[in-house]
């Protein structure tokens, strides 16, 4: 719907069991999905303050984990102890 300042604006609507739904004239609005990772080699890049590491897994896909630096550094420590 449209406000005075030509703004567009959602309602809400009381949906199932009481819960609230927000709709924009007469369409549900969903949550934005985020992409998947897809598959690709192992890679560790810096965002901000946080280290992101992508491990490929066997059936597809990739595990992301976000680290900081100490943590980096103990899973580094416990990797060289068991590959020597």
């Amino acid at each position: 719907m449209r406000t005075p300042g030509g703004l567009l604006t959602k309602r809400t609507q009381p949906g199932r069991a009481g819960k609230s739904r927000d709709y924009w004239r007469g369409i549900f609005l969903m949550a934005a999905m985020k992409p998947r990772t897809g598959d690709g080699p192992m890679e560790v890049t810096k965002e901000g303050r946080s280290l992101i590491m992508r491990v490929p897994l066997e059936g597809g896909g990739r595990l992301v984990v976000e680290l900081n630096t100490a943590e980096a550094t103990n899973l580094r420590e416990c990797l060289v102890g068991v590959t020597e």
